[in-house]
């Protein structure tokens, strides 16, 4: 199994191979969602060109048509995966400990990106220039910081005071990670501003996309973040959790991909966000922000608390 895996994850495939695969898994064919799970690895370790390719299919073949987007470009270079990322890959897969905690998931994934090919870099500078926005956006010169300061002079009702109340309610930092212990600064561009946007956007597009922060939303606002600029390490993220699922049998494999494909879809043909002003905005209503930048709120397939709900049942 691990062999086969493996050489799919190498050998990659596009659009067909996906939608194939995930009609497959509708028919109930056993291999098809490790098989679908090596096909999204893949173009999140080994050819991230194919990133939007490989989705767009999973979603034709899982939903019956696939985002009303324009096709990406999936020509681009694609790079050798070292022996070593298996080891680390298998020791996470097969820990089912982790269970529904995207948190500790996303923690242990992210390790594993030490171990891709130092030429995967170049190769997804490459894949994320052909996201609607990215080089606009990119242009605009590394993030400044926003601050909690300018978030508590915001208005009742506004993007935002719901954004202060999210961070300071909840205990959380303003940005997901520490950009300069990572390093943010020094990648190639775009990587350097997409890294860094993320880290400062990802809770704010929870509440600008409509994703609640539970368990099943942050498995779906990794693929909207996919969707929006093919976010390479939301994809490695989305690949581990589909591997997960598919190598436990009692695991929900049809849920994860209702709920991974449709935010995916979401994140398509939602306009880019990565460019906008939010400073700009804070004193502006969540629901005129939506309707100023035509973006709709993801329609959840299943309540966003559910791995809570079955946890404390």
């Amino acid at each position: 199994m691990r062999s086969r895996f493996e050489s799919l994850a190498r050998q990659g495939g596009g659009f067909d191979e996906a939608k194939g695969l995930a009609t497959g898994i509708r028919a109930g064919q056993g291999e098809a969602a490790l098989d679908l799970a090596a096909l999204w690895l893949h173009a999140a370790i080994s050819a991230p060109a194919c990133l939007a390719e490989i989705y767009d299919g999973s979603a034709a073949g899982w939903m019956g048509k696939r985002p009303e987007a324009e096709p990406l470009n999936a020509l681009g270079s694609r790079v050798e995966v070292p022996q070593g990322f298996w080891t680390g890959f298998w020791a996470l897969v097969e820990d089912q400990t982790s269970g529904g905690d995207a948190g500790l998931i996303t923690q242990r994934t992210a390790a594993l990106a030490g171990a891709l090919s130092p030429d995967f870099r170049a190769a997804a500078v490459e894949a994320a220039l052909v996201y609607p926005g990215v080089r606009a956006a990119a242009a605009q010169g590394f993030p400044a910081r926003f601050t909690l300061e300018d978030l508590s002079r915001a208005p009742a009702g506004s993007l935002g005071a719901e954004f202060h109340e999210l961070i300071v309610s909840n205990g959380f930092d303003l940005e997901v990670l520490d950009r300069e212990a990572l390093g943010l600064a020094d990648l190639p561009p775009p990587l350097d501003y997409l890294n860094a946007r993320i880290l400062q956007c990802h809770d704010l597009w929870h509440i600008t996309a409509g994703y609640q922060t539970t368990g099943l939303h942050e498995v779906a606002i990794s693929a909207f973040q996919a969707g929006q600029f093919g976010h390479n390490y939301s994809a490695m993220f989305l690949a581990m959790v589909l591997a997960k699922v598919a190598h436990n049998p009692m695991a929900p494999a049809n849920l994860m991909l209702d709920v991974i494909l449709s935010a995916w879809t979401h994140g398509r043909e939602t306009p880019p966000l990565l460019p906008v002003d939010w400073p700009a905005v804070w004193g502006q209503s969540v629901e005129d922000i939506r309707k100023e930048l035509g973006v709709t709120a993801y329609a959840s397939p299943y309540p966003a608390n559910l791995f809570e709900s079955l946890r404390a049942a």
